[in-house]
């Protein structure tokens, strides 16, 4: 079982930045060199949604278009980290931010595709 950790959620006003960061234990094994990964998230009372995903090489990157230009999906496999970077942040942002791994194929921005979660972290955007 591969278990994933999301950190660096919180609140910031609307303009500001953030980073998150999503760790897989160490006794998982997993490899982040090895598939696609993602972000996604989640508002109340709406779905999960893709935010962006990376390919298993980090070299192949896709956004959601409401992302696109603020967001910056990377990863570092040596470390088996991935990250995304938040700029110009908006209240529209703000939901629970997970990553995912375990990519089963399709398309990558589909949270049907992915077979790992982490438990989310929230980040909180206001006005």
């Amino acid at each position: 079982q591969v278990q994933l950790v999301e950190s660096g959620g919180g609140s910031v006003q609307a303009g500001g930045s953030l980073r998150l960061s999503c760790a897989a234990s160490a006794a998982s094994g997993y490899t982040y060199s090895s598939r696609w990964m993602g972000w996604f998230r989640q508002a109340p009372g709406k779905e999960r949604e893709g935010v962006a995903s990376i390919s298993n090489g980090g070299g192949i990157t896709r956004y959601a278009n409401s992302v696109k230009g603020r967001f910056i999906i990377s990863k570092d496999s040596a470390k088996n980290m991935m990250y995304l970077q938040m700029n110009s942040l908006q209240p529209e942002d703000t939901a629970v931010y997970y990553c995912a791994a375990g990519y089963l194929g399709g398309d990558a921005l589909s949270r049907s595709v992915y077979k790992y979660w982490g438990q989310g972290t929230q980040v909180t955007v206001s006005s």
